[in-house]
């Protein structure tokens, strides 16, 4: 059996169904600086279209309301930020290279994208409290989850030990330590940051179990 060609119908269905994905693209990757200045509670479709080339009417037109502008904003974001740590992993030829690979690269993507990660923050404090936001920010923390997997697994790999728990453990420890940092970032308190940055390479060690 032969697959039946598109139609010209289907094409230009389908042309329309990518420019209005293109559109939702742009949108929200205009409303992420907003939305990371004033947070996800003070920010409007309002304060967004004032801020963007395009009217509040348009902001209607391609989003249901502002969850659903938030919560494609964030994902776009993400979508980059899960994979920030795969060159490191794919480039690291010793366990040392990868360790300190991976901290200066945490600490970096902690002051460049301090907003954006406020952000993410943001709305994940805001799904306890609304639950259309659960399912997003669970599959969202997912994948941060796994990005976080590959790094130690791959750490343990390269010093030919073992994990000393699941990846979920190791995730939920570094993503404290990220967030009490980022805390620490936004306040001024750059000591403190300085004094984890010290301090992350030995919980990188406390992770993996075995040879050195």
């Amino acid at each position: 059996m032969t697959d039946v060609a598109p139609t010209k119908h289907d094409k230009i269905a389908r042309r329309q169904v990518d420019k209005f994905q293109a559109r939702r693209t742009q949108l929200a990757t205009d409303a992420l600086h907003t939305l990371a200045e004033l947070g996800y509670a003070r920010t409007s479709l309002r304060d967004i279209a004032q801020n963007s080339e395009f009217s509040l009417g348009v902001m209607h037109y391609y989003f249901a309301d502002k969850r659903d502008l938030v919560t494609q904003a964030v994902r776009q974001y993400e979508a980059v930020c899960v994979t920030r740590y795969d060159e490191v992993v794919a480039r690291a030829t010793s366990a040392d290279q990868l360790r300190d690979e991976f901290v200066v690269m945490f600490f970096d993507t902690l002051a460049e994208d301090a907003a954006l990660h406020r952000l993410w923050y943001d709305l994940r404090n805001q799904s306890l409290f609304d639950e259309s936001f659960r399912a997003d920010v669970l599959e969202i923390d997912g994948h941060r989850e796994a990005m976080v997997g590959r790094v130690v697994s791959r750490y343990a790999e390269l010093r030919g030990g073992e994990l000393t728990g699941p990846p979920a453990v190791a995730y939920t420890l570094l993503d404290g330590i990220f967030h009490r940092a980022l805390l620490h970032h936004l306040t001024g308190m750059s000591e403190a940051v300085a004094q984890v940055r010290l301090e992350l390479p030995k919980v990188m060690d406390y992770l993996v179990t075995g040879p050195q």
